[in-house]
């Protein structure tokens, strides 16, 4: 199936507009004096996009981030769950080659961390898994578009490409593994997706910064953190392809729809 001219339009109009955005805030953050550590201002980024194609295609938009309708067997359990295992077995790999594998106090009290961690979470994944997720998903299917969706949201973390390139390939190899987790995980979820993205996105934010000593640029919990998310993301393919999860349930726009949205 292919994407409709509306679909393209809102596609090529988030992308355009989360990156630069993205961009703009985070050079802003040194003079709101908010620290990285509770809340990076880039993740608003994608929100922005999502508002200004919502402000052009309202429709569309509107259609896209209510979902499909939901499924029976939701998987949102094992979404959040999947979360901390991914970061547990990181940790344990890196501990047992010698790394610190305890985890790192933070310097602002946890509850603030955890809970700007989950707002800006939503901000982002209201783009990536909400919007651009379903926009693609009709033309790639759901593996296809959480791999295109994944590699465009690790590319969107251009500051990991200043790090050594092991360190940016196995934070690349953990994006795409997480998407592709994502993508399968929330297939059929409807309306609920965007707290379900958020909690998993905030919860390996979470745990990223507790215990895989990311930050430091440090290229062995990273590289780890890559194959455990791949690990994981094996996993998802296989139950999901096996079980037959692959129907379509994102909404496609009415005639009437892409008719008096592509006269915009």
């Amino acid at each position: 199936m292919r994407m409709t001219p509306v679909d393209i339009r809102v596609t090529v109009c988030f992308l355009a507009v989360a990156f630069p955005a993205a961009g703009l805030l985070g050079a802003a953050q040194p003079a709101t004096r908010i620290p990285a550590e509770i809340i990076q201002l880039t993740q608003f980024g994608p929100a922005l996009g999502v508002g200004v194609a919502a402000l052009l295609w309202p429709r569309r938009v509107r259609a896209l981030l209510a979902g499909g309708p939901t499924r029976p067997g939701g998987r949102g359990a094992l979404l959040l769950l999947t979360a901390p295992l991914v970061i547990a077995a990181g940790a344990a790999a890196y501990a047992a080659l010698g790394g610190d594998g305890r985890p790192v106090r933070p310097d602002a009290p946890f509850a603030l961390i955890a809970v700007a961690q989950l707002i800006g979470a939503c901000a982002e994944e209201i783009g990536w898994r909400c919007l651009l997720q379903p926009l693609l998903r009709p033309r790639f299917g759901p593996l296809g578009a959480s791999v295109a969706v994944g590699s465009v949201w690790g590319v969107w973390h251009v500051q990991v490409f200043a790090r050594h390139p092991l360190y940016a390939a196995g934070f690349l190899v953990g994006a795409v593994s997480l998407s592709v987790v994502l993508g399968w995980a929330l297939d059929g979820t409807g309306a609920c997706r965007l707290l379900l993205a958020g909690g998993f996105h905030a919860l390996v934010n979470l745990g990223m910064l507790l215990c895989m000593d990311e930050e430091s640029g440090t290229v062995t919990p990273m590289v780890l953190f890559g194959v455990s998310g791949l690990t994981a993301a094996a996993l998802w393919t296989w139950s999901g392809v096996r079980r037959g999860w692959p129907a379509q349930t994102d909404p496609a726009p009415d005639r009437l729809t892409t008719i008096m949205e592509d006269v915009r």
